[in-house]
């Protein structure tokens, strides 16, 4: 404890807008999942496998590491669940279809390198500051979570011709923090606040079971009253705010929400986010999907494993990508450039301080990953691959069309 104490001033209490990467190593394809799971910076918020974190140590000498790991729990016997008929046409929901994601069980602790003196998190005895720092780790969304989800709304999101001008009623309403409910029926999920005259209303039915009783819709159809925020995506990150805007019937950017949201008497600082917002929703339908059920339908393919059969695993967008670096990376000039003449702690080494916004970093990243065999290897659940989400943020950052989610095509 006293070796945490003495590095105190090397921990960083992380902000809304800082950059968290707890879901992928920046300089390799290892994850929590992996067997050494992964070693997040407490000053950078960078994340590294356990091969490479001495690497950052070395370069930034930062030595406070919250230490992730995630392992799949065991599933029940088949024999053992009970066969229920689905009542709803649903997905994940009491009464419709299973969803077969596994669960994994997650376990933290701090390490402090260069020894890897490991404590153990929760705990009382760890300073102030380091237990705030990490449960805002754990709490926040991560670099890569946010970096899908501006991809995902970046055709959407508009300034709403209504925002700027918006009529709201001197009519004594005041929002509590808390203990929301639809005022027509009894939902307390999914809830919209009115920014005219600070009606708290249900959304729509979503298809899958999940949703309100179009509470909200209803209340703009007889009022015509046009802006509506979800409550449960208040936070200090006001940007991350699900506005949507009934006549232009989309998600929309309102400049001037937080005077709006003070006009009924709500901190926006003082909330959490508890709800995903309209594009969260849609990228995960989107991720989720199983891509593979539109490949080789109806026949038996055998996996090949080892080095050069590492797979991509398709972003929901991607195969254009895929096909182009896979051909790219069996030439002899990008494997000798980015494989051969140049080691991943070499890339690392002359990469600027972010590794993951640098493109030689990124390029070695993926040549290694495809070409080493480390991520191709015979298991239970099956060849996963690689999933090269920082390597397209650097390639399409600064693209419009190649920087959102929409599909794309290889000529």
């Amino acid at each position: 404890m006293d070796l945490l104490r003495a590095n105190l001033h090397k921990v960083r209490i992380p902000e809304p807008t800082n950059r968290i990467h707890k879901d992928e190593c920046c300089v390799s394809f290892d994850t929590p999942r992996s067997e050494g799971g992964l070693y997040v910076d407490m000053n950078s918020f960078l994340g590294f496998g356990r091969e490479h974190v001495a690497w950052n140590f070395e370069k930034s000498e930062n030595p406070v590491y919250l230490h992730i790991v995630q392992r799949r729990k065991p599933e029940p016997d088949e024999t053992d669940r009970p066969l229920k008929k689905p009542t709803l046409l649903a997905i994940g929901v009491e009464g419709g279809f299973g969803e077969q994601e596994p669960e994994y069980d997650v376990t933290y602790e701090i390490v402090i390198l260069p020894e890897f003196v490991s404590l153990p998190f929760p705990s009382v005895d760890l300073p102030e500051k380091v237990r705030l720092a990490v449960d805002k780790v754990i709490l926040a969304e991560s670099a890569d979570r946010k970096q899908q989800l501006a991809s995902w709304v970046a055709d959407k999101k508009i300034i709403s011709a209504h925002a700027m001008d918006l009529q709201q009623l001197d009519n004594g309403v005041i929002v509590p923090p808390t203990g929301w409910k639809c005022s027509k029926c009894d939902k307390t999920e999914n809830l919209w606040l009115n920014l005219t005259d600070g009606m708290i209303l249900c959304g729509r039915w979503v298809w899958d079971g999940t949703g309100g009783n179009n509470h909200a819709v209803e209340h703009y159809q007889q009022t015509k009253y046009p802006l509506a925020v979800k409550l449960g995506t208040i936070s200090a990150d006001l940007e991350g705010a699900d506005v949507y805007s009934y006549p232009e019937d989309d998600s929309v950017e309102d400049p001037i929400l937080a005077q709006h949201l003070s006009h009924f008497g709500i901190d926006f600082s003082s909330l959490q986010k508890t709800e995903m917002t309209t594009a969260e929703r849609e990228l995960d339908h989107n991720t989720n999907f199983d891509w593979n059920r539109i490949q080789e339908s109806g026949k038996d393919a055998e996996p090949l494993y080892g080095p050069g059969y590492t797979g991509l695993v398709n972003l929901g967008n991607s195969c254009y990508m895929a096909s182009v670096m896979q051909v790219m990376f069996s030439t002899h000039p990008f494997i000798s450039r980015y494989f051969e003449k140049q080691s991943l702690k070499a890339a690392f080494a002359i990469s600027q301080a972010d590794p993951t916004l640098d493109l030689n970093m990124q390029m070695t990243k993926l040549a290694h990953g495809m070409l080493s065999g480390k991520y191709s290897a015979p298991s239970q659940e099956g060849q996963e691959g690689i999933r090269p989400r920082m390597f397209k943020s650097v390639i399409a950052a600064s693209h419009p069309e190649f920087s959102s989610m929409r599909q794309q095509g290889c000529p």
